[in-house]
């Protein structure tokens, strides 16, 4: 047994996890996904604008989905290795990669875009799409939403309450609001995840850094051997995903 948990916590720390491919999980979690397929009604709107913005694109893999895009297209990223994968993904299909700190300001014009999109920002400045947005443009993005994967965030870190609250749709609808956005669309879903073992764990805390902030193999090697011993006697780790799907638009007037 400790062979094979050894074995396993190599194999998700030597695992690649720049991009934002979790292809490397196929065989050691799954996740449902939504019903509104994003990536596909992400395409079709690239396809209707004159000018868009992805903002934190990752790697570029959800963006580069898309056949076609506007005459101009720009994505941001802040994390040097996604922003070297983003563009030799995306220049060849001429999109514009831009390093960007995720910070305000974006470092774009007032009123460039028609459409700006984003698949799970970190951080969202609602006025700063605002700016960016042409008068009638969209914002089009899936959100994470609030208490996504909090089991396995608790099982390291015990009890969140206050962070639970946070990534709320109503609390979002209400920031895009008062940026002076008027919001058109909103789903929500709650989408289960199974964990069939320790390495996709340590892929996964290694990938989204702020799930457990601080996180290494050494720091939290014995709760990774309860969460190995767990699976082995009662089968995959469940959690659940949470997302939702905005659309919020800039008024003509």
């Amino acid at each position: 047994m400790t062979d094979a948990f050894e074995a396993l916590l190599e194999a998700g720390a030597s695992a690649d996890v720049t991009g934002w491919d979790f292809s490397w999980l196929d065989g050691r979690a799954t996740e449902e996904r939504p019903a509104w397929r994003y990536a596909q009604q992400l395409a079709d709107r690239l396809s209707e604008a004159s000018a868009s913005l992805d903002i934190q694109t990752g790697g570029g893999e959800v963006l580069a989905e898309a056949k076609t895009f506007p005459p101009t297209a720009v994505a941001t990223e802040s994390w040097p290795p996604n922003v070297t994968k983003a563009t030799r993904l995306l220049h060849s299909r001429g999109v514009v990669v831009v390093a960007d700190p995720d910070e305000p300001p974006l470092p774009f014009a007032d009123e460039a875009f028609d459409l700006v999109t984003s698949r799970h920002p970190a951080t969202i400045w609602w006025e700063e799409i605002a700016r960016v947005l042409q008068r009638g443009g969209t914002y089009f993005a899936q959100h994470v939403g609030p208490a996504s994967v909090f089991e396995l965030i608790e099982f390291f870190l015990g009890p969140q309450p206050e962070a639970r609250r946070a990534r709320h749709p109503d609390d979002e609808t209400a920031a895009a609001e008062a940026a002076g956005l008027e919001i058109v669309d909103l789903r929500t879903a709650r989408l289960r995840i199974e964990i069939h073992d320790v390495a996709a764990v340590v892929y996964l805390l290694r990938k989204v850094v702020w799930w457990v902030p601080g996180f290494t193999v050494q720091k939290y090697r014995d709760r990774l051997r309860d969460l190995h011993d767990l699976i082995r006697r009662d089968g995959p780790f469940v959690a659940h995903s949470t997302r939702h799907l905005i659309e919020a638009r800039r008024p003509l007037g």
